[in-house]
C-alpha cells in the first residue's frame, strides 16, 4: 500500500537579474560573444557538483535526504534517502529535487544515469530530471522503479537532447511508504552520459489514443499522456513519461485551432482540425480530432428543491457556502478549470479532465441531515465506454486529511445514463457515508474517455415527502414455479442446494442474514462486489433456461450479475473457465425487482455443467445496500 495525497505544493523560485551599465563607455556589439552554459555532466559524485541546490517537496519529510559516507557504490559517499512510515508527523513521503540557478547545456548527452540499491526490495514511485521548481518545461519521469539490496545501474534516456541547452532541473525523486512502512535506499554516481546505445524511440501523445473532442471557441485544451518508449541497451523496452515540450505539435487547420510548444491548444473559431505531434522526425502515436462550435446555449435546469433543505456549493438558484477551491491542481491531475456563462447562468467548465478536487476544508460541511449530493453535468465528448465518478470525502472529527477517521463514498455513472450533449442530473445517495459531519472534499474523475465537462448546481439536499425508506418492509414475492423445474440456492419456496459461502473472502461487501416480514433475506451493505460459491458441489444447469433473483435497494444505481462455470476440471483459472456478466443500469429503487434472466443472455457462458460462482455487483461503488431473495435456476 502506497499512501499519497496528490496535492504536493510546488515551490516557486524567482531569480532577479541585475544589469550594470556604464554611461561613459561604448562598445561595438560585434565584439561580444554569445554567452554559453556549462556542460557539466556530474550531479552527485561523492558530493554535489558545483552550483547544485537541493529542496524537499511540500508535504515530504525534509530530513529524508542525507549524504552517506559508509554505504556507497563507488568512491567515498552516496546519497541516502530515509522513507518515512505511514502517518509520520514529519512528512508523508520522501521527495525533492536537485537543481541549479544557472542552466546547463545537456545537448551533448543522451541519458541521465545512476546506481541504486535499497534496504529491501521496493518500487520507487518516480525518479527523473527536469524538475527545476519552476515551469517543469522539460520534465522526464521514470515511474515504478524496482530496487533491491544489490547495486544496479539505471538509465533515463533524454527524449530530445537538443532541447536541453539551458536546463536547471538535474534530478528529482518521490517515494512513499510501502505497505505502510518506511525503508532506506541509496543512489550514487548520478550523471549525464552519451551512451549511444539507446535505440528506436516510440513517442506517443494522449496515451496513444486518437481522441475525438467537442470544444468551444475560446477553450484552451492541454495535450497530456505524452510518453516515449525506448529500447534500452539490455534489449528491453522502457517507458518514461515526458513533458509535452519535447514534442513538435501541428494543427491541420490553424484558423480553427493553434497549438503551442507546451501542447496547449487554443480554439480560435468554429470548424474542424486535427492535432498531431512528432518527436524530432518521428511521428507520435495519438491525435486529437477537434470539432469546435460557438458554445452551449442551453443552461442546466433550474433547481426546484426548497432552499431550506439545501446546502449549496455552486448554483445561481441558492446562496452558496464557502468553497476553498474548485481545482487545487493536485499532482498528476491534468484538469484545467474555466469559469463560463451560458446566458446569465454561471457554470464550471473542466477540460482535460482525469481527476479534479473540489475542497471546502477551511469550513467543512455538516451534512448530517442531508440525504443526497446533486450536480448537473454536460459533456460534448463521445461517451462510448466512458465512466464519470463523483467521490464524497469526510475528514472525520479531527478535520484533517489522513487523520485515520476519514470516510468516503464513490458514485459512478456509465451509458446509457451518461450521454453526450445533454444535461445529466446526478444524485448521489449519502446513506453509505456513515460520517458526514465534516465533509471537506469532492473528487470528480473520468476513465480517460470523456475529457471536457460542464458542471452546475452542486449542492447537498434533504429528500422529503413521506420520509426516506432505507429497507424493505414487505418480503419478496413467493415463487410459484414447480419445484421439479427449479435448482434453488436460496429460497423458502424450495429445497436449496449446498452453498459453500454467501460471501467469499475476496468480496468487497458486508453480509448480514436478516428477516423481512418474517422471510429470511440476505443483506449486502457497502457493496462493490460479492462472490457466492458452490465450489464443493458445482451445479449442472444445462437443463435450465433462466436465472432468477429478487433484489431490493434504496440507493443502487447499477446492478450486475456474473455467472462463472469452472469447466470440467472444476478449478478456477484451469483453462476451461467461462463467464459472463449481465448489467442493469438505473434499476428502480425502493421496491422488489424480479430479475428473471434467460441464460442465453449470458452469451459467453458456453458451458453450464459446473456452475461454481455467482458474483453480484452494485454501484455507487462501496456505497450501496441490496437485499436479495429467491436466487435459483429454472426451466
Amino acid at each position: 500500500m502506497k499512501n499519497r495525497k496528490y496535492n504536493y505544493s510546488v515551490i516557486a523560485l524567482i531569480a532577479a537579474l541585475i544589469l550594470v551599465m556604464s554611461v561613459n563607455c561604448k562598445r561595438d556589439f560585434d565584439e561580444l560573444e554569445l554567452s554559453t552554459y556549462p556542460e557539466t555532466a556530474e550531479i552527485f559524485i561523492d558530493g554535489f557538483s558545483e552550483g547544485l541546490i537541493y529542496s524537499a517537496f511540500g508535504g515530504s519529510k525534509v530530513t529524508a535526504f542525507d549524504v552517506d559516507n559508509d554505504v556507497k557504490y563507488k568512491g567515498e559517499a552516496s546519497m541516502r534517502f530515509e522513507v518515512p512510515d505511514f502517518e509520520d508527523p514529519e512528512g508523508a513521503y520522501a521527495g525533492g529535487a536537485y537543481y541549479t540557478t544557472i542552466g546547463r547545456n545537456l545537448s551533448g548527452y543522451d541519458a541521465l544515469t545512476f546506481w541504486a540499491k535499497a534496504s529491501k526490495a521496493a518500487t520507487l514511485d518516480v525518479v527523473g530530471l527536469g524538475n527545476d521548481f519552476n515551469e517543469l518545461k522539460y520534465l522526464v519521469s521514470l515511474r515504478d522503479v524496482k530496487v533491491n539490496t544489490n547495486w544496479k545501474k539505471y538509465i533515463i534516456p533524454i527524449p530530445d537532447p537538443s532541447k536541453l541547452t539551458q536546463e536547471k532541473g538535474m534530478f528529482y525523486y518521490s517515494e512513499g511508504p510501502e505497505e505502510g512502512w518506511g525503508y532506506t535506499f541509496w543512489i550514487d554516481e548520478v550523471k549525464f552520459e552519451k551512451l549511444g546505445t539507446i535505440a528506436h524511440p516510440k513517442p506517443a501523445i494522449l496515451e496513444e489514443q486518437d481522441q475525438v473532442i467537442q470544444a468551444n471557441v475560446g477553450d484552451v485544451l492541454s495535450i497530456g499522456g505524452t510518453f516515449v518508449v525506448f529500447n534500452m541497451p539490455t534489449g528491453i523496452d522502457q517507458r518514461e513519461d515526458v513533458a509535452p515540450a519535447y514534442f513538435n505539435f501541428f494543427s491541420s487547420d490553424t484558423s480553427v485551432a493553434t497549438v503551442n510548444e507546451l501542447g496547449e491548444v487554443t480554439i480560435v473559431k468554429s470548424g474542424s482540425t486535427l492535432i498531431t505531434a512528432r518527436l524530432g522526425d518521428i511521428d507520435a502515436k495519438g491525435s486529437m480530432a477537434i470539432t469546435a462550435s460557438s458554445g452551449l446555449s442551453e443552461p442546466a435546469p433550474t433547481p426546484t428543491v426548497n432552499p431550506e433543505n439545501v446546502i449549496s456549493l455552486f448554483s445561481n438558484a441558492y446562496t452558496n457556502v464557502n468553497v476553498d477551491t474548485w481545482n487545487p491542481y493536485w499532482q498528476y491531475s491534468t484538469t484545467q478549470l474555466t469559469e463560463k456563462k451560458i446566458g446569465d447562468d454561471d457554470v464550471k467548465y473542466y477540460t482535460n479532465l482525469n481527476f479534479v478536487g473540489i475542497e471546502f476544508v477551511t469550513e467543512t460541511i455538516d451534512a448530517t441531515d442531508m440525504t443526497h449530493l446533486h450536480l448537473d453535468i454536460l459533456t460534448q465528448d463521445p461517451v462510448n465506454g466512458a465512466e464519470f465518478s463523483v467521490e464524497v470525502v469526510d475528514f472525520g472529527g479531527d478535520d484533517a486529511y489522513g487523520g485515520g477517521d476519514d470516510t468516503n463514498i464513490k458514485f459512478t455513472i456509465t451509458p446509457p445514463t451518461l450521454v453526450s450533449n445533454a444535461w445529466i442530473a446526478i444524485d448521489v445517495p449519502l446513506a453509505g457515508l456513515v460520517n458526514r459531519k465534516n465533509l471537506a472534499q469532492l473528487v470528480l474523475s473520468s476513465n480517460d474517455i470523456i475529457h471536457n465537462v460542464y458542471v452546475d448546481n452542486v449542492y447537498f439536499y434533504k429528500k422529503t415527502g413521506g420520509g426516506t425508506i432505507t429497507e424493505p418492509t414487505e418480503a419478496a414475492p413467493t415463487p410459484s414455479l414447480n419445484a421439479d423445474d427449479v435448482i434453488s440456492l436460496f429460497s423458502d419456496g424450495y429445497t436449496n442446494v449446498t452453498v459453500d459461502t454467501w460471501r467469499t473472502d475476496w468480496s468487497s461487501a458486508t453480509l448480514e442474514a436478516v428477516t423481512v416480514a418474517g422471510n429470511p433475506t440476505k443483506k449486502y451493505s457497502n457493496l462493490d462486489f460479492v462472490g457466492i460459491e458452490t465450489l464443493a458441489n458445482p451445479i449442472d444447469v444445462t437443463g435450465m433456461t433462466h436465472f432468477h433473483i429478487d433484489v431490493w435497494s434504496a440507493d443502487f444505481t447499477f446492478f450486475g450479475i456474473k455467472l462463472v462455470d469452472f469447466g470440467a476440471d472444476g478449478a478456477y483459472d484451469g483453462g476451461d473457465d467461462v463467464e459472463h456478466q449481465v448489467n442493469f443500469n438505473t434499476p428502480q429503487q425502493g421496491e422488489w425487482i424480479n430479475y428473471d434472466i434467460p441464460l442465453n443472455d449470458f452469451t459467453n457462458l458456453t458451458t453450464k455443467e459446473h456452475m461454481a460462482q455467482y458474483i453480484l455487483v452494485g454501484e455507487p461503488t462501496g456505497a450501496n445496500t441490496i437485499y436479495i431473495d429467491n436466487l435459483y435456476f429454472h426451466k
